[in-house]
């Protein structure tokens, strides 16, 4: 009589850890990627990333030199050269922030993506300052 009292204690215990999920899995569901935040930063990233390219390839056609020297053997093939390496520096942002949100750093995730932008923004305003300095225009 006492086993068969253990094995339907067990059987009750084992069967209600299966039906109440942790309390991790129901705060996931309630993050999504793709906010309206995060579609309006990937949105300017993506224009700041463009302006970088005209920009970059401008600058080149003037005489100046690409001082990244991770971008270096991309700019220097043109336009399909700086696409290719446009396109990896994007991809390479978007995917560290959406690797912060799946490891539920959410905070960091916002501080990121704000710190890419920012940091993005900067070099095309280097680039439009060292173009214009370059050409003698103010």
């Amino acid at each position: 009589m006492k086993v068969f009292v253990a094995i339907i204690v067990l059987g009750v215990a084992m069967r209600a850890q299966g039906f109440n999920p942790p309390a991790r899995y129901n705060a996931r569901s309630r993050h999504f990627f793709w906010t309206l935040e995060n579609k309006v930063n990937v949105g300017i990233l993506a224009g700041l990333v463009a302006a970088d390219a005209i920009t970059t390839q401008r600058g080149l056609n003037q005489g100046l030199r690409e001082v990244n020297p991770l971008m270096r053997p991309f700019v220097t093939r043109g336009a399909t050269g700086e696409a290719a390496g446009s396109a990896l520096g994007f991809g390479a942002a978007v995917g560290a922030v959406y690797l912060l949100h799946r490891s539920h750093h959410y905070k960091m995730e916002r501080i990121a993506m704000r710190l890419i932008v920012a940091g993005e923004a900067g070099w095309v305003a280097n680039n439009i300052v060292a173009i214009r300095q370059g050409t003698g225009k103010r």
